[in-house]
């Protein structure tokens, strides 16, 4: 791999936590809104909650998306090396 290609990759990552953050930030933000409109208007009902929820499951796979199964992400990594032991496995070849 040239630097040049590493640099993408690496971009690629940061540009993906970096839209990931903002995701979250407008999800707070907007929740702040919602929960201040919610008891101006109707405090003896709180829904603002029930939007936020469903969003919130939004960002949770986002998160998961983000750090866990990205490429380079450490959890991803651990996954191929597994699978690159197995296929090594099967065709009789040890490290």
């Amino acid at each position: 791999m040239d630097q040049q290609e590493n640099y993408q990759k690496a971009r690629k990552r940061v540009v993906s936590r970096v839209n990931f953050y903002v995701h979250l930030g407008v999800y707070l933000a907007v929740g702040i809104l919602l929960l201040i409109i919610n008891l101006s208007n109707s405090p003896e009902v709180l829904w603002f909650q029930w939007p936020m929820m469903g969003w919130g499951v939004g960002v949770l796979f986002h998160a998961a998306g983000t750090f866990l199964f990205s490429a380079g992400s450490e959890t991803m990594n651990k996954m191929i090396e597994k699978e690159l032991r197995k296929e090594e496995e099967s065709y009789g070849v040890k490290n």
